[in-house]
């Protein structure tokens, strides 16, 4: 069996992996597996082949998590506005207990709402950030 051949199935190989793990970077090292068998192809000794893998895809690797560790991560899904309706929406608070909690009506039951920590308690409109277990994180508004 030829180099080549045995490249093309590695990265193969790597990709189902990929495909069952949900694990992106093994995109990356099947793409340094591509470069080893494109070396291959050209007849370049197995050091070389190997060296091409290494460098595409562990380059491919390091940009891959570079650019992934730049982008603002996603929102918790308990305040992701899609995943749970009551995120952004706004509740009337008039009191709060010594303890940092009140108790609200919201959607037709009593809910108790909690603020951020570091923030001073008011009165008045807020907006729900997120849900905490069965408790609303509500910001001023």
């Amino acid at each position: 069996m030829e180099a080549s051949t045995i490249w093309w199935l590695a990265a193969g190989a790597v990709v189902v992996a990929e495909l069952l793990t949900g694990t992106f970077y093994l995109l990356m090292v099947a793409l340094g597996l591509v470069a080893a068998a494109l070396a291959a192809h050209l007849g370049l000794a197995s050091a070389l082949q190997m060296v091409s893998a290494a460098i595409v895809g562990g380059g491919a690797v390091v940009a891959c998590y570079l650019l992934r560790k730049k982008r603002p991560g996603d929102p918790f899904a308990r305040a992701d506005r899609s995943v749970n309706m009551d995120v952004g929406e706004t509740i009337h608070i008039e009191s709060w207990n010594s303890d940092g909690t009140t108790t609200v009506k919201y959607r037709g039951a009593q809910w108790t709402a909690i603020h951020r920590p570091g923030v001073t308690p008011s009165t008045g409109m807020h907006r729900v950030a997120e849900l905490v277990g069965n408790r609303l994180l509500v910001d001023p508004l």
